[in-house]
């Protein structure tokens, strides 16, 4: 196998007393540890752009840009500890260790890390006191200068299997039911689940032209704001469908900051009138109410890119963001030409979110005439792709199967004419998924997420080709980073987590997040039916043949048979699990 070394931050974790917890109830601490990957660690490791190198039963290590970035995630998940550790005795409780090491590793071909990097990390977990975190000399100069920590210098310690003896610090962070008061950065911050400091939300811009109708183009400027934020690497920005929830709430910056988990938001106004627009913008620190900066612009509505482009150079001022050559090029992409053909974009664009039936329509109408006024207009084309998409996948059109055959074309000819808009590939991605190329719907996704790392659409799609290609615990990987970005995510994500719960044999997590999707969407038949299909593993008949009453009333026509033809699994043997389950229950032949 080829090997690449590089320098890597790696983090180690795994449970206090595992065999002791497992041998009192092995069933109820393997759901309790799914619940706390999936509900606490995964989303803290996806914030912190760390990679899941492996798992084990009772533990993972973890790779990280930078140290900051590994104790940071570190500090959050055993914070996050104390909290679900509260009132549970102390016999019952769940904690970790964890060591944080700055070495050399060897990245072998498939990913996996070896080298003394890995097992110096993995050495220092064990050293660590339940709830705390122990670092490297070497991690800890990566930070010294920008904790604000209680740190004990362990000294010189000799760890297991290691040649030499080394510098060892401890963070004590979640012992003895007490949780550190600050992490990184800034003293003050909240001491519960406190944002990455590079994170942000905007929020929908208000419209002060005092017609409702002129909200789509507010809207727009809004969005345009979040995909070129989106772009760099460096910010973490929420997605456009969770900051919108907020449009039209009177609602303090402190209280958007705690809610989507950032500590910054862009707010601002838009009036249009004739050729003239003004746009407000300010961006304001989430934790302290303060404002980093605010600007007015009055422009022509022909120079509304150059204030979107300046909104957003002057963002990345205040945070003092370092953009990297990556950065610089997908924050320059072409503008349209043609106002009018970008004022039919936006009036398309924000007819497709309604995610209607008849406003799919007329968006595409408005998006076909944005194309005949500026044909080169890349994005157009890409959301043009979408409405064809949601025909599909919603069976709006007369033949759905045309219908994926005009998106995957519109979105061919998207990507020819602008290959970094993200929506194009995630376009295409959808497309070549459900017409089993697996493959390149995982190309055509990774592509988007490059072009756009905080893209939680693109991080769905992957998650979806994953599953279906037999990969569930990446595709686990990708849900979770989805969630983080869009915290209002839509109900149907609990669903694919589920799926992806169940490939791998983890009823019980399975039926926990069915049942949450249920609870907010009652009239699903297809979470209904896996449901019953859990049901039936678990051999938990009644409860089965309840939920599948639940969807032949919800749908009578339902058809596993149709459901096989058009389900774009890689493996049949994946679908025929669910059908199994089924079965067992006893209400399927």
């Amino acid at each position: 196998m080829s090997e690449n070394r590089k320098l890597a931050a790696i983090l180690a974790a795994d449970v206090v007393g595992y065999s002791r917890l497992a041998s009192a109830d092995e069933d109820r601490t393997l759901a309790r540890l799914r619940a706390l990957r999936s509900d606490l660690i995964d989303p803290i490791i996806a914030v912190h752009n760390g990679r899941v190198i492996k798992r084990t039963g009772d533990g993972a290590l973890v790779e990280f840009r930078s140290v900051v970035d590994a104790v940071r995630c570190a500090v959050e998940v055993q914070n996050g500890m104390v909290e679900r550790n509260a009132g549970v005795p102390q016999d019952r409780r769940i904690e970790f260790r964890i060591g944080i090491h700055l070495g050399d590793v060897v990245e072998e071909s498939d990913g996996d890390l070896m080298g003394d990097g890995v097992n110096i990390a993995s050495r220092l977990e064990g050293v660590a006191a339940p709830g705390a975190i122990c670092l490297s000399e070497d991690a800890y100069r990566q930070v010294k200068a920008r904790l604000d920590l209680s740190v004990s210098d362990l000294g010189s310690t000799q760890l297991k299997n290691i040649a030499e003896p080394i510098r060892v610090y401890s963070l004590q962070v979640g012992s003895a039911g007490t949780k550190a008061a600050a992490t990184l950065e800034t003293a003050g911050r909240p001491a519960t689940a406190a944002p990455p400091k590079l994170s942000i939300a905007v929020l929908p811009f208000a419209n002060m032209s005092g017609d409702a109708e002129q909200d789509y183009f507010a809207d727009g400027i809004s969005e345009d704001i979040i995909t070129a934020l989106s772009k760099l690497s460096q910010l973490f920005v929420i997605a456009r469908n969770s900051s919108f929830t907020f449009k039209g709430q009177n609602v303090q910056v402190q209280e958007v900051g705690t809610k989507l988990g950032v500590r910054h938001v862009l707010e601002g106004s838009v009036r249009k009138s004739g050729n003239r627009v003004r746009i407000t913008a300010q961006l304001i620190d989430a934790i302290s109410g303060g404002h980093l900066w605010a600007e007015r612009f009055d422009r022509e509505l022909t120079d509304i890119f150059a204030v979107q482009d300046d909104v957003t150079q002057q963002i990345v001022g205040a945070l003092a963001l370092s953009l990297t050559e990556g950065d610089r090029q997908r924050l320059a992409p072409e503008h349209p030409r043609n106002a009018e053909a970008y004022d039919c974009f936006l009036r398309g664009r924000e007819l497709w979110h309604r995610l209607t039936k008849g406003t799919n329509v007329a968006a595409r109408d408005v998006l076909q005439r944005a194309i005949d006024l500026d044909p080169n207009f890349a994005s157009a084309h890409a959301f043009l792709a979408l409405t064809y998409v949601l025909d599909y996948l919603n069976r709006w059109s007369a033949s759905p199967p045309e219908s994926m055959a005009q998106a995957e074309e519109v979105a061919t000819r998207a990507v020819a004419l602008d290959d970094s808009d993200p929506w194009a590939h995630w376009a295409l991605a959808i497309a070549k998924l459900y017409t089993r190329r697996h493959d390149g719907a995982i190309d055509e996704a990774e592509r988007a997420i490059v072009l756009n790392p905080n893209f939680a659409e693109g991080h769905v799609i992957l998650g979806e080709a994953l599953y279906y290609s037999g990969r569930p615990e990446e595709a686990l990987e990708s849900f979770a980073r989805a969630k983080t970005l869009n915290p209002y995510f839509p109900d149907v994500l609990l669903h694919f987590q589920a799926l992806a719960a169940f490939q791998l044999g983890r009823y019980e997590e399975a039926v926990d997040l069915l049942l949450q999707r249920l609870a907010r969407n009652a009239v699903t038949d297809v979470s209904r039916a896996l449901l019953a299909a859990c049901y039936g593993h678990l051999s938990r008949f009644a409860e089965a043949r309840a939920a599948w009453q639940e969807v032949l009333r919800l749908n009578p026509d339902y058809s596993l048979e149709y459901r096989r033809k058009v389900l774009p699994y890689k493996n049949p043997a994946d679908f025929e699990l669910v059908v199994d389950g089924l079965r067992k229950a006893g209400v399927v032949q």
